[in-house]
């Protein structure tokens, strides 16, 4: 995660290493589909309140990118980033603002 910060404006940058099957995708060995797995809910925070709720579908692509800006943000403060996915596994980033 990378947050650069202008004026009261963060600007935050996620990437978010995930497989992101859609299902429809063959196994070129088995000729069988691999099993659907996506993330399906990002959340973000700026020390602690929600600013971003996301529903996403299995159309996102592999190792997704996620850039969103937060205002009145300032030095100290702390952006959080969490995922969960369609088999339940979740993730978080977290970073303060320098």
């Amino acid at each position: 995660m990378r947050i650069t910060l202008d004026g009261e404006i963060a600007t935050v940058k996620v990437l978010m290493p995930h497989p992101m099957e859609t299902g429809l995708r063959k196994d070129p060995i088995t000729d069988a589909f691999v099993p659907m797995h996506f993330i399906h809910h990002v959340v973000a925070t700026h020390n602690g309140r929600p600013v971003l709720d996301a529903q996403w579908s299995r159309s996102v692509s592999k190792n997704p990118f996620l850039e969103f800006r937060v205002r009145g943000a300032k030095s100290g403060d702390v952006i959080a980033v969490m995922w969960e996915d369609s088999h339940g596994a979740t993730d978080r980033q977290e970073a303060r603002i320098k």
